[in-house]
């Protein structure tokens, strides 16, 4: 059931790659609740993915745009207010990449390159985005800025090596552009840290089909989904949340408050009373 929540808003949406990413299903549901925006990815990713159709199916424009370029970013800002006729009222930063988990390159020895890399494809880009948006005046008072992250950022998950590191970057960024932001444009910056999801880049995670299935047991209501995860960031983009800002929200139906479950005590072997 829509609501028309984001009726009359413009929005940017990046990384949508194919059905199952998050992204993809943000930008169904804020098609949904009557936004217009613009959907971008860098130009390697859009070859490999699907967007074509999603701008098909949502009546959305396509402006490639490499995240980590500020020349490419100012010209992302640029059109899509062009297109959409006017100042950008959400943005969407839906974008993440680890060569070292590519590789499967453990912790202790990562590689230094691909760090880099990985701290300025997915955390680095946000805070381009934003100070390109800042300087350019881009996005309208009270305009909403959502990036996805991970609870990795505050407990150590092995499997996660330097995307830990770097989603804890990504979230610093958030609260503290959130505040230069806030006082100037009362422009609100938030994380959503998501349930593991099974997009095509968790998938690639080497064991991520048994940590599904894990955190699925600890959390109360269970895995939030990719669709479940549309819908909160589309309450992030309307006016109803106008004073929440600077905040990691966590969406993991109870995941990341949670000690142990009894399913898992029960999986373990541990009964009452023992």
């Amino acid at each position: 059931m829509a609501y028309n929540l984001l009726k009359g808003k413009r929005g940017i949406i990046t990384g949508a790659l194919d059905s199952n990413s998050i992204a993809w299903k943000v930008a169904e549901k804020a098609h949904e609740e009557g936004a217009t925006f613009v959907l971008t990815n860098a130009p390697i990713a859009m070859r490999m993915g699907e967007i074509n159709g999603l701008a098909e199916k949502t009546n959305s424009k396509i402006v490639p745009a490499d995240a980590t370029s500020v020349e490419e970013l100012t010209n992302l800002f640029t059109q899509s207010q062009e297109i959409l006729g006017g100042k950008i009222d959400f943005v969407l930063h839906s974008i993440g990449m680890s060569v070292n988990i590519r590789k499967k390159i453990a912790y202790p020895e990562l590689n230094y390159d691909y760090y880099a890399k990985g701290v300025d494809v997915s955390a680095m880009s946000l805070h381009k985005m934003l100070s390109v948006a800042y300087k350019m005046d881009a996005l309208n008072d009270h305009a909403s800025v959502v990036a996805l992250t991970y609870a990795a950022a505050q407990r150590t998950f092995p499997f996660y090596t330097d995307m830990a590191d770097i989603k804890a970057l990504l979230e610093s960024i958030a609260r503290s552009f959130g505040y230069h932001y806030g006082l100037r444009n009362k422009v609100r910056v938030n994380t959503v840290s998501q349930s593991p999801t099974k997009t095509t880049a968790g998938t690639g995670i080497k064991g991520f089909g048994d940590f599904f299935d894990y955190a699925d047991a600890i959390a109360p209501l269970g895995n939030a989904t990719a669709e479940d995860c549309a819908n909160y960031c589309v309450t992030l983009f309307s006016d109803l949340t106008k004073m929440v800002t600077m905040q990691n929200l966590f969406h993991d139906g109870g995941y990341s408050t949670t000690g142990v479950s009894d399913l898992i005590m029960q999986k373990a072997g541990i009964t009452e009373g023992e």
